[in-house]
């Protein structure tokens, strides 16, 4: 797969709650980074932060995607529907770089007050 194509069957995870198959997209060594808030670092570390998700819908839509190399560039809108019933809409840049077909790096940049907005309704 191209990196483009990893990152789009990445998010295609994502979008069926496939937290399995979003894992085995990450190095064993990757950085997951929401840049408001502290860097996750290595697989299962990213995975524990995902599984703690509990959503029952996602749907990332993708706007723009580009790539540079192993270097892939998303502009998107994350939408979750979370199990307490909250919904989060959250408009967001995203940087992945991809090492032998896996997620080595991966930071998504976003307003954290409009997270933190939609979590307080």
């Amino acid at each position: 797969m191209t990196p483009i194509e990893t990152v789009e069957a990445f998010i295609d995870a994502w979008n069926r709650i496939d937290f399995d198959a979003v894992a085995e997209f990450f190095s064993e060594d990757v950085v997951y980074h929401n840049i408001p808030m502290e860097p996750v670092v290595g697989k299962a570390a990213a995975r524990a932060f995902i599984d703690n998700m509990q959503a029952d819908r996602i749907d990332w839509v993708t706007y723009h995607i580009a790539a540079a190399g192993p270097v892939v560039l998303t502009e998107r809108l994350d939408q979750f529907d979370l199990a307490s019933g909250k919904k989060i809409s959250i408009p967001v840049m995203g940087t992945f770089e991809i090492e032998n077909g896996k997620i080595k790096a991966w930071r998504d940049y976003f307003d954290l007050n409009t997270y933190v907005s939609q979590m307080s309704d």
